[in-house]
């Protein structure tokens, strides 16, 4: 189990290490994320920014690397034919009390950060002080979360960059796992790791990247991208750095979807079609596409719906209300004065939503397989 659990804590580990929407909603500065969140409009003067965020990227990619070099390909099935059948062993009632008491209350500590999301969404104005539910409550905060100007834009907004940067995906995913399963070249087992890289390099650390990628070019001087792409400035234009930042945190998810489907899928079927005349392309398009519809669907869905919910790179990358994505509009709204928190959480609520009905669709999509999708 030890490669499972190291994968497993490397991801929570470096996620909590370079989470910057919690910190900064408690309004904590002292932590690595929000210091590097407060130097970029001082990048041109300070390099602390770049030195912080380059400590990141090492511990990030060295942690990830150390969990594939001494443990990633470690077989641990037994080769051994026999087997032996366990029979579950019911609890007694005292047993079976503490273990759905003890399950239920870790579950219930999970969830009251969503319980209070629910409260602070319908309590009024001023209905939520000093008592431990609301004392007024409303329905308002959801009409204004889907009609407020800042509310409406940055809907709009998300679902314009999501749905550019999954269908990036789709294509991109699909490539990659043809080439890892399908197709014998060198390099198979690098290109894996690097579709999964994104995972494990933080969406911090890549937004700060692009940020200074708009600043100075590596080699020579100038900036090729000057008046074409801007994330600081009096006219700044992120959208197609925004489309590329959710295009690349999410493609592990359709990669290994698609993965997992083509691990599923006999080649025969393709090697059929090409014996009778089809091309590559359109084997993979009359025969592979079609039998792999609903994992990619799968990983279409959940890379939809985290791209919606992107939080350092959304934070980091638009800095112009018009350019506001969903999570730059609740922490907007969540720092205004008013209605602002209960319109910023009635935004959160419908977040949770989507993200739940994404989880449901692609776990009926995929059924069991879809755990593969989270394999780092």
């Amino acid at each position: 189990m030890r490669p499972g659990l190291f994968a497993g804590s490397t991801i929570v580990f470096i996620w909590s290490l370079t989470e910057l929407g919690t910190p900064l909603m408690f309004d904590y500065q002292q932590v690595t994320p929000v210091q590097i969140f407060n130097g970029i409009k001082e990048m041109n003067v300070s390099r602390e920014p770049y030195a912080l965020t380059v400590v990141l990227l090492l511990l990030a990619a060295g942690i990830y690397l150390l969990g594939k070099v001494f443990l990633g390909s470690a077989d641990t099935a037994s080769p051994s034919r026999a087997s032996v059948r366990f029979t579950p062993k019911p609890l007694k009632k005292w047993g079976s009390f503490c273990a759905v008491a003890f399950l239920g209350g870790i579950s219930f500590i999970a969830m009251l950060p969503h319980f209070s999301v629910i409260l602070a969404s319908i309590s009024a104005p001023g209905g939520w002080y000093d008592t431990i539910i609301p004392t007024a409550f409303t329905g308002e905060n959801y009409s204004a979360a889907l009609t407020h100007p800042l509310a409406a834009g940055s809907v709009r907004n998300s679902l314009f960059y999501a749905s550019i940067a999954t269908g990036i995906d789709i294509v991109l995913g699909l490539a990659i796992a043809y080439l890892i399963v399908r197709v014998r070249i060198r390099g198979r087992g690098l290109l894996d790791a690097l579709s999964m890289l994104p995972l494990a390099v933080p969406g911090l650390v890549m937004a700060f990247g692009y940020v200074a990628m708009t600043f100075r070019w590596p080699f020579g001087e100038g900036d090729p991208l000057e008046g074409f792409i801007s994330v600081i400035g009096a006219d700044p234009s992120p959208v197609l750095l925004l489309i590329v930042a959710y295009g690349i945190r999410r493609l592990p998810y359709v990669v290994r979807a698609a993965v997992a489907g083509l691990q599923q899928t006999s080649p025969q079927l393709e090697e059929a079609a090409l014996m009778l005349g089809a091309s590559r392309l359109g084997a993979i398009r009359t025969v592979v596409v079609p039998l792999l519809m609903a994992n990619l669907i799968a990983g279409g869905l959940l890379a939809f719906a985290f791209a919606m919910l992107e939080v350092s790179d959304s934070l980091i990358l638009a800095q112009r209300a018009s350019d506001f994505p969903v999570t730059k509009a609740i922490y907007v709204l969540f720092e205004r004065l008013g209605d602002g928190p209960g319109i910023a959480s009635a935004m959160g609520v419908w977040a949770m939503l989507l993200l739940a009905f994404t989880l449901v669709g692609a776990s009926a999509l995929m059924g069991r397989k879809l755990g593969a999708v989270f394999r780092a």
